[in-house]
């Protein structure tokens, strides 16, 4: 993704901002993703119910405490939305909820942010997981001022790899972690990619 396209397409906006909360509402051609709050929590918790849309990541659907308990305070961070990141749910044009993306804080790095995104397996397909992080690149570079972006999947996800290659992100290593429990193909190995500010404003090479 570079910047020209990026501003054009993804037209993101700050609307008027909900209490509490920094992160802007951003707009796509199709899409609008909101600061993802506590009050879209039942909404995640079906989600991540469904162990396909955890195939590669948990291998298995969560259950209602985990999605309280663990992931929503990780989803909620007042430090990530104090500095304009944080995650993201989005709907169509009709309001359907279709899935979360997100900018999350790289606690070691407060320069950058890990690009991520999780769809509703009927919103595959259709593109509106590029789209929605096309958005959030755009955020993240022009508005908030970020160094990097960087993000990770497992080796052999090939959709979520063919979307991070097509925003423009470069593949930077492959690692194999020691897991207890591991998931199939896990022996692959899990992919970084990142881009920074500079690669993102860079023209598109033909």
């Amino acid at each position: 993704m570079y910047a020209d396209s990026a501003s054009s397409s993804a037209r993101a906006q700050q609307e008027e901002k909900e209490e509490g909360v920094t992160r802007p509402t951003l707009r796509t051609e199709r899409l609008v993703l909101e600061p993802l709050t506590v009050v879209h929590t039942e909404q995640l918790v079906e989600l991540d119910a469904d162990p396909e849309v955890l195939r590669f990541i948990f291998g298995r659907g969560l259950t209602r405490a985990e999605v309280v308990d663990t992931w929503m305070p990780k989803r909620t961070r007042a430090d990530a939305d104090a500095r304009g990141i944080g995650y993201w749910v989005g709907h169509d044009a009709g309001g359907t909820f279709l899935g979360w993306w997100s900018l999350a804080v790289v606690d070691d790095d407060p320069d950058s942010a890990e690009l991520g995104y999780r769809l509703r397996r009927d919103a595959w397909g259709h593109g509106y997981a590029t789209e929605g992080a096309r958005a959030l690149l755009a955020h993240a570079f022009e508005t908030v001022g970020l160094r990097r972006v960087c993000a990770e999947t497992m080796a052999v996800n090939a959709g979520s790899r063919a979307v991070l290659e097509k925003l423009g992100l470069s593949h930077v290593g492959t690692r194999v972690e020691q897991w207890d429990d591991p998931l199939p193909d896990a022996a692959l190995g899990e992919v970084d990619y990142e881009i920074d500010a500079a690669a993102y404003r860079a023209p598109r090479q033909s």
